[in-house]
């Protein structure tokens, strides 16, 4: 299929063929009829693009604290590596389409195959030929509204929204500062809520369209005068001003606070700098409102990807009911975006009509593209012929996900192995697939693991997809005969970690698990040191994990199962690794009155030989700490390490030291390719995997129960 893509590093765009995308729970796959683009939000999405990296860097000045802080912790190279992979990422465009449901996918129970629907989000409702979206994203087109009228529908739900954040009455008067796309529909909008409009804008082709759209008065801000404040609201000002312009400074609202009267109220939707004039907003004691995009559930990851709606009689309008608002108004003849300037053209002439966006010289209110008819729907694509393997008997490669950690550090560091022969490249999304795989040199790509799992030229998969799939992921990979590289955690709850084991045990795969710290030279010259110890190891391990993510699937306890079992795992093996021994007993604490807020925590583990881990995971220490140190002491000796950069053994002088952070993953992934190709065992026996991941675990049962667990 088709899709727009542009390039955040340089601005470029570009028509690719990229896989169809598959349909996952909750979702639905729709082929577009229709996709609008809105050429104010969508221009400053090309202007920052085609920014230099220094301009990027001066317009977010938070990330380029969080590319010091890392370039500090890690060192240049994998700093480096992590900005690239995220300007290098293909940036989908559009956010408003219309089309037919091609298939549901499970647990989808509103829709079916020929519905014809209006989809909306960033990311999801795109300009391509293919679509997947979340059901609460989609709502079906009534009966008499022609699809490139439905494609409207989240334009329309971002004007609804401001309009109800502003709760205007009958009769009021209400003005709109931008008639742009948005601004045309909320004049449309508040006319059929029953107040009388003031439309205003720089452009006198906006304000003729304006009129037309049903705005009682229109003009250029410089031409609102006191005898029209005087004869339209008895000179008091209008009750409500809906700031609708994009703009570099905050004169759109300054100027909605300069018409309002007393106690009038000021609803921002568009996107400005919000730096105002106290003694207006305080003389006149004003309400300035903000407006979140499409209404509640924007932003909130288990409405909008998992389907979880807000009940109606708490929460009137979410953005779903909002779209479906905006169509029935357009069923009704309340609202016309036929009216509108738009123009419609051919989805194969997108590159340039973003070309002429970019340059200013498309004057229409907005641009529909129009879908061809029937697109393929393959999910994998050969992007060229295999390539000859690079060393003799090297394993053909699958690697599954293409998240930043996998283009960031595991496919650059598989990329210089000559033992790997790239074979298939899977994502979550098709634009994804591609551009990671052509740049990765692998000849395939696609969206269905099932394809690259039945390819008899791959001999080991690679799975760095998200955790909740990891288990079944390396089940159906080794009864398909394959060797498999499991990224962390193997498994989120015990049921799945056992249904890994029978997989093992039926089939007598190699099977590892990227534990990579205990392949890092400082891990292996710290264990080195404590070779001869007669006692036990007593090991303190502090991480300064950063806060708690909120609103992501990692948090997700069904996707990502939180970080303890995600990201803790980590230290777990490094400390059994460091004492040789395997995990007996836990006691742990967490630390934060909400894990979802603060999931620190604070765990001894207690080994077989009678070695103690004391395990502090922090979300809330200091940012100036080292992310990662980790000390062991026995027999009279102490080792310690930070970050994996500096390994100091106490009564030596001279440190171990590495310029960039070194974890293990490229000695790691040389290691396991290796032993796949030679037939020896994986580098971990299941027994160790199992326990690490029981390990953390009863991490948490411990820190819910208040007990020490003992570990079978």
């Amino acid at each position: 299929m088709k899709q727009i893509l542009q390039s955040a590093r340089t601005g470029e765009l570009e028509l690719v063929e990229v896989p169809a995308p598959a349909v996952r729970e909750g979702q639905i796959l729709v082929r577009n009829h229709f996709s609008v683009v809105s050429p104010g939000t969508e221009k400053l999405a090309l202007d920052f693009a085609r920014k230099s990296l220094l301009a990027k860097a001066r317009s977010r000045p938070d990330l380029v604290k969080q590319v010091v802080r890392k370039l500090q912790q890690e060192g240049p190279l994998p700093t480096y590596r992590a900005v690239m992979t995220r300007l290098e990422a293909p940036q989908p465009l559009g956010y408003s389409s219309a089309g037919v449901v091609l298939a549901a996918g499970p647990g989808v129970g509103g829709f079916a195959p020929g519905d014809r629907v209006a989809c909306a989000g960033a990311g999801y409702a795109n300009h391509a030929e293919l679509i997947v979206v979340p059901e609460n994203l989609a709502v079906r087109v009534p009966d008499g509204v022609a699809l490139e009228q439905a494609a409207f529908a989240t334009l329309g739900a971002i004007a609804l929204q401001g309009i109800r954040v502003g709760q205007p009455t009958l009769g009021e008067v209400a003005a709109v500062v931008g008639l742009g796309l948005i601004g045309q529909l909320a004049v449309q909008l508040l006319r059929a809520n029953g107040c009388r409009v003031l439309g205003l804008d720089l452009s006198p082709q906006r304000v003729e369209q304006a009129l037309a759209c049903g705005a009682t008065w229109a003009m250029r801000p410089d031409e609102v005068s006191d005898a029209w404040r005087d004869q339209a609201t008895g000179g008091h000002g209008v009750d409500l001003a809906l700031v609708a312009a994009a703009a570099e400074t905050s004169a759109p609202i300054q100027l909605a606070a300069d018409l309002c009267r007393h106690k009038g109220k000021v609803v921002v939707v568009g996107a400005m700098p919000m730096e105002l004039d106290r003694r207006t907003f305080y003389e006149k004691e004003l309400e300035l409102r903000m407006s979140t995009s499409y209404g509640p559930g924007r932003y909130d990851r288990r409405y909008e990807e998992l389907g979880l709606d807000y009940p109606l009689p708490y929460v009137r309008w979410t953005e779903n009911r909002n779209l479906g608002a905006f169509l029935d108004l357009v069923s009704a003849g309340a609202v016309r975006p036929d009216r509108l300037a738009t123009e419609q053209v051919p989805f194969d002439d997108a590159p340039g009509v973003y070309a002429e966006l970019a340059q200013g010289r498309r004057a229409a209110l907005a641009v529909v593209f129009r879908y061809a008819e029937e697109p393929a729907v393959a999910q994998g694509l050969r992007l060229a012929p295999a390539a000859p393997a690079s060393a003799p008997s090297a394993l053909g490669v699958a690697f599954l996900g293409a998240g930043n950690y996998a283009k960031g550090v595991l496919l650059p560091a598989l990329a210089g192995i000559p033992e790997a022969r790239p074979q298939w490249l899977i994502a979550a999304t098709g634009p994804s697939a591609r551009a990671t795989a052509e740049k990765f040199g692998f000849p395939a790509c696609g969206t269905d693991p099932e394809e690259a799992l039945g390819d008899p030229a791959v001999q080991i998969v690679f799975i760095a997809t998200r955790h909740d799939s990891h288990a079944s992921l390396a089940a159906r990979a080794l009864r398909a005969g394959k060797a498999v590289w499991l990224e962390k955690p193997p498994a989120l709850a015990a049921e799945e970690l056992a249904e890994l084991e029978r997989a093992v045990r039926e089939t007598g795969g190699f099977l590892t698990v990227g534990y990579n710290r205990r392949f890092s030279a400082h891990a292996r010259e710290m264990r080195k040191a404590f070779a001869q110890r007669q006692g036990p190891l007593a090991i303190h391990y502090v991480v300064a994990a950063g806060p708690t993510p909120e609103g992501t699937w990692i948090t997700d306890p069904k996707q990502g199962g939180g970080r303890i079992v995600g990201e803790v795992c980590h230290f777990v093996d490094l400390c059994s690794f460091l004492a040789g021994s395997r995990p007996a007993r836990v006691f742990a604490r967490a630390l934060g009155a909400d894990p979802e807020r603060d999931d620190s925590v604070a765990a001894q583990v207690t080994f077989a030989d009678g070695s103690v881990a004391q395990i502090q995971y922090l979300a809330s220490a200091s940012s100036a700490l080292p992310k990662e140190r980790f000390e062991a002491s026995a027999d009279g000796r102490t080792v310690a390490c930070e970050n994996f950069r500096s390994t100091r053994f106490a009564g030596r002088r001279r440190p171990f030291r590495t310029l960039n952070q070194d974890k293990g993953q490229a000695t790691a992934l040389r290691e396991v390719l290796q032993a796949a190709r030679e037939g020896r065992p994986a580098p971990f026996a299941f027994e160790e995997i199992a326990a690490v991941s029981r390990t953390t675990f009863a991490f948490l049962e411990s820190a819910r129960s208040g007990q020490e667990v003992a570990l079978d």
